[in-house]
């Protein structure tokens, strides 16, 4: 199994509402002013467990809780980690709550991609994709870094093929 580096179990900042945020270990892409360099490695923090799963759900039960959001390290290098995780998650709450992930690549790539990255992306609400490029930083970007980035409605790119209907928010 790989490791999960961080839980932010109360997150005003990583998707709308409040949240519970789950950090995966391990990112290939190193941008430059990462803001999360300890995550990058594979390695860091704890093994992924099935109390750790648990603990989780149990974190995002109340109803306060908006969903789950999965940043990194990079979360699609991180099948072992996220597909579990985001099973459970779905089993116990259904489209009750929302996921929200942070990826480095970008969904179109994604969505052509590998049957497990597919799967993966079809359970998503929401993805924040592209990677941060520190020239293109804007502060108070919402839910994300960089100009570059995306912040998209997956169900309705996966059904419309549009990156122009998809968008999630505009800046």
């Amino acid at each position: 199994m790989g490791y999960i580096a961080k839980i932010e179990y109360h997150s005003f900042v990583d998707g709308e509402g409040v949240r519970c945020s789950v950090y995966v270990s391990g990112c290939p892409f190193k941008c430059e002013g990462c803001y999360n360099v300890a995550a990058q490695h594979f390695r860091y923090g704890e093994p992924l467990t099935d109390d750790i799963i648990e603990e989780i759900l149990e974190a995002c039960a109340p109803s306060y809780i908006s969903g789950l959001s999965l940043l990194g390290g990079e979360p699609f290098c991180n099948l072992n980690v996220i597909t579990p995780l985001i099973h459970a998650f779905r089993e116990r709450f259904g489209q009750t709550k929302t996921i929200w992930m942070w990826t480095g690549f970008q969904i179109e790539y994604l969505s052509r991609s590998t049957r497990a990255r597919q799967a993966i992306l079809s359970e998503i609400d929401v993805l924040v994709d592209g990677m941060f490029i520190a020239h293109l930083y804007q502060p108070n970007l919402p839910y994300k870094g960089s100009l570059n980035q995306r912040v998209i409605d997956v169900p309705t790119y996966l059904k419309t093929q549009s990156i122009a209907q998809a968008i999630y928010i505009q800046d």
